[in-house]
Order: C-alpha cells, then structure tokens, then sequence
C-alpha cells in the first residue's frame, strides 16, 4: 500500500483535493483503496496565504515509485500547479508519504516523506485511517503524534468512501 498526502490552497481548495482522490484512482495500474477525511490546516512556511486542505490517500498500484511520481506531478501541472516560491500557495500538492515498509533514497524522491513526522496534517489522517501504522523502522507513527499535537487543525467533513469508487 501506498500513501499519499494532498494539499491546497488555491481555486477551492477542498474540490482541488476531492478531484484529485478520483483522479489517482484513475491513474494506470493504479486503485484508490482509502481516504482520510478533509482537514483545514495553517499553512507551513510562508503566513501569507490562505490555509490549506489537506487529506490522506490509499492507494494499490503496480506502478514504481518514479513513474508514480511522475503520475503525481502530472497531476498538479493539470490542476494548474505552478511553484513561485518554497512552501508557498499551489492549487494541488501530491506526495508520496509512504510505500509500505520501503525506504526509497533517490534524488528526486525520499520514501518516507521526510517531514511527515513534524506536521500534523500528516499525521492526523494517516492515524484516522491507519492507527497502527509503523515507519519503515519499526516505529509506531503514534510515536509522533504528542510533538505535534498542538499545531493548527481541525477536520473540514467526512468524505464517503464510495464517493470514488470504480
């Protein structure tokens, strides 16, 4: 199983990511097992922007990590993503969090994400939906949880699992 975050904060934000769960179920050789919830979040680096919706993807695929990050970018550029400065605004964001228990070291690509761990918009709906989920490690993403529990968050609406279903 593979997980990826979404983010935005641009061109409605919460129809940015909810078209992007059914637009990675779509991807080849590619299905969408599960989502978190949508959550509104402070944004990470520069304060002037709007806040972020953020959620959590499940996916099944047999693609490899670089064509699915391919896939990924792809995505963004088709939502209109455009990178003008480090941590700023973007009308979709796609990350791959995690790949099962792999750890992948790349230079285009670091499997765990590397920040994970420090954002609650991370953990918060990856916990919702894998409470039990353990980095490549062995440690339980739980672990995490206290350091940032303080950090800017609250859950937007449910999202019906079968909304993206084939």
């Amino acid at each position: 199983m593979v997980v990826i975050g979404l983010g935005s904060n641009l061109n409605d934000p919460a129809h940015q990511v909810t078209a992007a769960l059914g637009a990675l179920g779509a991807l080849p050789e590619t299905r969408l097992i599960g989502h978190s919830d949508l959550y509104s979040t402070a944004p990470v680096g520069p304060q002037d922007q709007p806040d972020y919706v953020n959620a959590v993807a499940l996916l099944d695929t047999a693609l490899d990590p670089l064509a699915l990050l391919d896939a990924l970018q792809a995505l963004e550029r088709a939502a209109g993503r455009r990178r003008l400065r480090h941590w700023g605004e973007r009308t979709l964001d796609l990350d791959i969090l995690l790949w099962d228990q792999a750890s992948v070291r790349l230079p285009r690509l670091r499997i765990p994400h590397p920040e994970m761990t420090h954002r609650a918009f991370v953990l918060r709906p990856l916990l919702d939906r894998l409470p039990d989920c353990r980095l490549p490690d062995g440690t339980p993403l739980a672990d995490h949880w206290p350091a940032v529990a303080e950090q800017p968050l609250h859950r937007l609406h449910r999202l019906e699992e079968d909304r993206f279903a084939d």
